[in-house]
């Protein structure tokens, strides 16, 4: 039985079908599985609505009776094919080589592991390597560990801002131009950096048969950004002075610095949102809007800059979230947390049933590791650990001393019994042997900073708290830091009764295609009622579907 049309005699139609030829009938609900194919809704004598392929339509703009005439019957209305792949724009398809506007962001310290990257690319989703916080060394080897298993598919790696870091920030820059790796997420920044530009004009490559306003550039750029006067600076040419600078110094070409002057900072500006780990929280309704009229604003004088592909990230773990994203106006969809509890990811078990477990509310702004004198936040994971609480007291005790001789004794028992558990000594000593390998500048500031040897102290907890979590470590388990958003608890409130309940079943791609034939299906119902067609039950079924279910929907009827 079809779905009923309805007690109105005079519903609106568009024109009338006719039964010409070879046609398939099915029911509205079995052809909003259909994604790939066309369907034409009509009202059949006996007033069910159903879907029909094939025949002839005449179109107009008369009222029919629910019998139609006896040549024909009522079109209510259209499907069009609405793929997955259809989602977001064909122009980031292109440029990336990939076939979804599903794009895996990176999440730091190998948590967006080499593994989690090569099953993404071979399913043809664009995903980015988690360098920030890995050694030089380590981020090196994952990259030639991708190149090699990759050659001819998407994927990328991550340039975090390092303040307190800088040469970090500097040796990565020029690793990931020198491995020529595709694309470079760049994320955390404030203001730009002389390694983001060199990064940038060193990948633009020059040739007699490209115009200079469409050099290849290898690596592309995709900057996130959370804030209007950043996203200004991503949408913009390169500070004119650091352009200079690196042309003296004889590290980009002529060629290279003219571009710069006619070119934005980016290839693609992700609008991030309330995400996990660094983000200000902003809401995406006006986030991404925002970024799309300044990308229109900024054309009328950079015209190459109407070319950046605006984004969306943060609070996306449902087919409804990257839907309303998608309608907001985002050419592509960044999602993060909801990957942290696939068994791809460099998180371990128990943070992954930890994460599975979480609900949307189950998250704490805590103090980052890599910006703690700066007093940036980052969002993690607030049930099952303490981190978060005892992150906020070491900011508060760096705040309010200037050195950790300053602690009164009380606060000096309770860091070294329940957050160091360890003496004060005891991990300056790791400390001190971490940064003479990383950054012994560091070091030298401490010696003169007994402020700066407070704060390295306390990223000794702040850092390790991480490592702690992606080892599953244990004795440590209260101070796990993880990073997490209240997409994750929406993704967990989505498959609550499903086969992707369980993060052992969570494998990447399966979640990425579930996520996006989920949108495409939203898609299509937000089609059928802005025609004013009533939603049939069947669509309203919001489980997650098997990658094998997806795959037979758009091959039944392909004859």
């Amino acid at each position: 039985m079809g779905q009923k049309r309805g007690t109105d005699a005079s519903w609106p139609a568009i024109g009338t079908w006719f039964a010409t030829g070879d046609v398939i009938r099915v029911d509205l609900d079995e052809a909003m599985r259909q994604l790939d194919h066309h369907w034409t809704i009509v009202t059949d004598p006996s007033g069910d609505i159903r879907a029909v392929r094939g025949g002839q339509i005449t179109l107009h703009g008369e009222s029919c009776t629910a019998s139609g005439s006896p040549a024909g019957i009522p079109v209510l209305g259209m499907l069009a094919p609405t793929p997955p792949r259809s989602l977001g724009s064909a122009h980031f398809l292109r440029d990336h080589g990939t076939s979804s506007a599903y794009v895996a962001g990176s999440m730091a310290n190998g948590i967006a592991s080499v593994a989690l990257v090569t099953e993404l690319a071979q399913a043809g989703y664009l995903s980015f390597y988690g360098a920030a916080g890995q050694s030089i060394a380590t981020v090196h080897a994952a990259i030639l560990q991708l190149k090699q298993q990759l050659p001819d598919r998407p994927w990328g790696c991550n340039l975090i801002h390092s303040p307190a870091e800088p040469s970090i920030e500097d040796e990565t820059s020029r690793l990931l131009v020198k491995e020529q790796v595709p694309c470079v997420e760049v994320s955390a920044y404030l203001d730009i950096t002389e390694p983001l530009v060199r990064l940038r004009l060193q990948g633009v490559q020059f040739s007699a048969s490209s115009p200079l306003s469409h050099c290849p550039r290898i690596p592309r750029v995709m900057a996130k950004a959370s804030r209007l006067e950043v996203a200004r600076k991503f949408l913009s040419p390169a500070p004119e002075a650091m352009v200079e600078a690196l042309l003296r110094k004889g590290e980009i070409t002529a060629e290279q610095a003219q571009w710069a002057r006619q070119n934005p900072l980016c290839d693609d500006l992700t609008a991030e949102a309330d995400s996990g780990g660094h983000t200000d929280n902003r809401p995406m309704t006006t986030l991404v809007p925002a970024f799309a009229k300044l990308r229109s604003e900024i054309a009328q004088r950079i015209p190459a800059a109407a070319r950046v592909q605006i984004g969306a990230a943060g609070g996306l773990g449902t087919p409804e979230a990257i839907c309303a994203a998608l309608a907001l106006g985002a050419d592509y969809v960044v999602i993060g947390s909801v990957h942290q509890a696939c068994v791809e990811s460099g998180s371990s078990d128990v943070v992954r049933e930890m994460l599975a477990a979480a609900g949307p509310a189950d998250v704490i702004m805590a103090p980052a590791s890599d910006m703690f004198e700066l007093g940036v936040h980052l969002q993690v994971l607030r049930t099952g650990t303490m981190f978060g609480p005892r992150a906020r007291k070491l900011l508060e005790l760096y705040r309010s001393f200037s050195s950790i001789e300053e602690l009164p004794t009380a606060e000096l028992e309770r860091l070294e019994k329940e957050i160091f558990r360890m003496p004060v000594a005891e991990v300056w000593e790791q400390t001190r042997q971490f940064f003479l390998e990383r950054e012994p500048g560091q070091l030298e500031r401490a010696s003169g900073d007994p402020h700066h040897r407070m704060a390295l102290l306390f990223r000794w907890y702040l850092g390790l708290s991480s490592d702690w979590a992606n080892s599953g470590d244990p004795q440590r388990k209260l101070d796990y830091q993880i990073w997490c958003g209240p997409a994750m608890g929406a993704f967990n409130e989505w498959t609550r009764g499903s086969w992707l309940e369980k993060p052992t079943a969570r494998r990447v791609a399966d979640v990425a295609d579930t996520l996006m034939h989920g949108a495409a299906l939203t898609c299509r119902r937000q089609d059928l009622s802005r025609q004013g067609i009533p939603i049939p039950p069947g669509a309203s079924d919001r489980s997650p579907r098997r990658s094998s279910d997806l795959k037979s929907d758009t091959v039944r009827f392909t004859t």
